[in-house]
């Protein structure tokens, strides 16, 4: 079971962003995607998702095998492709609660039982050590930072997707909110799950150890490999990823 990019070259507005990405995450593996601002990292995950604002010119998106390039995002969501944004929405008079059922509803042909989904959302916030009255307030509404993303997480956890795409989840957390986040991830790591990991600073990853690092620089992947690779691009920082790409050019 594999989410799988071929080949994907993308633009918006006339200028194309993505110029021929390959990446293959597993079912059970953790990967890191690190870049500078505007380095593509974002597009990448937009167009994951099916944001009509990103057009695929080249490529192909494979989420076990079907090819779901031109699918909407609710048929991703159904095929098992979920996605935490960076800025995620805020929607008053809609609990946290409702918001989930909804959601739920949206993956099924018949709608999930109240004492079922009451079973459900109650697990996942066990797992993740989420005090009751968090799902009885309105959907990011007066949220901090932390809470967003704890929000996030919990999506995760009731919707449990085949593969998890993280768009700069750590984006703006002050310590607390992000081992929050990260202890939410490490919880739901499972072999049956993927993660792509999308952010520009190292320091989530010490908290979410990945299996597999790529940085992007310009719309390419330039670079692969452990989370040493993490390691030494927390010591040396992008410019030095630049100037190798640059010296090993024809």
């Amino acid at each position: 079971m594999t989410l799988e990019i071929q080949n994907l070259h993308v633009r918006t507005e006339e200028r194309e962003i993505l110029h021929g990405v390959d990446l293959v995450v597993r079912r059970g593996e953790n990967h890191a995607l690190m870049g500078p601002n505007g380095s593509g990292k974002s597009t990448l995950a937009n167009t994951l998702m099916g944001n009509p604002s990103y057009e695929v010119t080249e490529g192909r998106i494979l989420l076990n095998g079907e090819d779901v390039t031109d699918a909407d995002p609710d048929e991703r969501a159904k095929a098992g492709l979920f996605m935490a944004f960076q800025y995620p929405a805020t929607i008053p008079g809609v609990s946290v609660a409702n918001f989930l059922r909804m959601a739920v509803n949206a993956k099924r042909e018949e709608p999930i039982k109240v004492k079922e989904f009451g079973r459900l959302l109650g697990e996942s916030m066990d797992l993740l050590r989420i005090d009751r009255d968090f799902t009885s307030r309105y959907l990011n509404e007066g949220f901090s930072g932390g809470e967003k993303k704890r929000a996030e997480i919990l999506q995760l956890a009731v919707l449990q997707p085949e593969f998890a795409v993280l768009d700069e989840t750590d984006s703006g957390l002050d310590i607390d909110a992000l081992r929050i986040v990260a202890d939410g991830v490490n919880r739901m790591r499972v072999p049956e799950r993927g993660f792509l990991i999308i952010t520009h600073y190292t320091r989530i990853l010490g908290y979410v150890r990945p299996d597999f690092v790529h940085i992007m620089l310009d719309g390419r992947i330039v670079r692969e490999g452990g989370p040493e690779l993490a390691d030494e691009l927390e010591d040396k920082g992008y410019e030095w990823v630049r100037e190798e790409v640059a010296a090993s050019a024809p």
